[in-house]
């Protein structure tokens, strides 16, 4: 099923499938991604998981604001908190890659009653230095200008081959072309304005509040993926019910380059 719902000002598209199952699974997806993102994987999983899939603030068929503070993670939090009582969502599994990973932290640090367990694929808590984070937020707008200024393709043709996906250059052309649709079906201003309102320099660090998250979480890294695969361990240190496990032969998109297998861990896990 697919559907729109006015959240708080904005449409927010999602998907569901299997409506009438037991268990809940929600699924968010990175930058530059979407619901769709999410197919090859939830097709993998077993009938009586109903799975909801979202498409993030300036992603997809989900509206993108012009103003970059309504991108903002205590932002997107309210929106998925309207969400989830608008779907009458009581109590879930939450998934979340890369940024939708960062999301999926903030949203159950502040309603871990709503949450079951937490799966963060390749992701964090954010940058704990102030520094390092200023120097990110510079970095990330000088990225959202080059989206505004040289548009959408150009930008793809450059992110598409940053170091962090060059794992995916060993996936068939026709995942590479279906990877490469995605990107180009999102919007310049959406790209942007997550860029500056959600990017990793603007949110704030989540690394001093893990150690209030009791319930389990399970973190998850591709193995050449090796930034992450240090991130994650260092969060295993500081979260009190957690488990990491590591993927061969993957990189930082886990669910795109070995879907069954990811698959397999999240019903396993379940």
């Amino acid at each position: 099923m697919s559907g729109d719902a006015d959240i708080r000002g904005i449409k927010v598209h999602y998907e569901v499938w299997n409506e009438s199952a037991s268990q809940t699974c929600v699924f968010l997806h990175g930058f530059t991604g979407s619901t769709k993102t999410w197919e090859e994987v939830i097709r993998k999983m077993p009938n009586h998981v109903r799975a909801v899939a979202v498409d993030l603030t300036g992603h997809g068929l989900t509206e993108s604001p012009a103003e970059p503070s309504r991108y903002e993670t205590a932002q997107q939090v309210e929106d998925l908190e309207a969400l989830f009582d608008h779907l009458q969502l009581s109590t879930f599994t939450l998934v979340g890659y890369s940024m939708g990973g960062r999301i999926a932290l903030s949203y159950s640090l502040a309603h871990p009653q709503r949450v079951n367990q937490l799966f963060l694929e390749s992701s964090s808590p954010g940058l704990s230095d102030p520094e390092e984070r200023e120097k990110r937020r510079e970095s990330d707008e000088v990225l959202a200008g080059r989206i505004e200024q040289e548009g959408l393709e150009s930008f793809v043709d450059y992110w598409e081959k940053i170091p962090l996906f060059q794992s995916q250059l060993s996936l068939s052309p026709e995942k590479q072309q279906q990877i490469r649709t995605e990107r180009l079906s999102q919007k310049s201003v959406g790209l942007a304005n997550s860029l500056r309102g959600i990017g990793t320099g603007s949110q704030p660090s989540n690394w001093e509040r893990l150690d209030a998250l009791s319930l389990p979480v399970l973190l998850l890294t591709g193995e050449y993926d090796e930034k992450f695969c240090k991130i994650a361990n260092e969060m295993l240190g500081r979260l009190p019910n957690a488990i990491v496990k590591t993927i061969s032969g993957a990189g930082h998109a886990i669910h795109v380059e070995k879907p069954e297998q990811f698959a397999t861990i999240i019903t396993e896990h379940l």
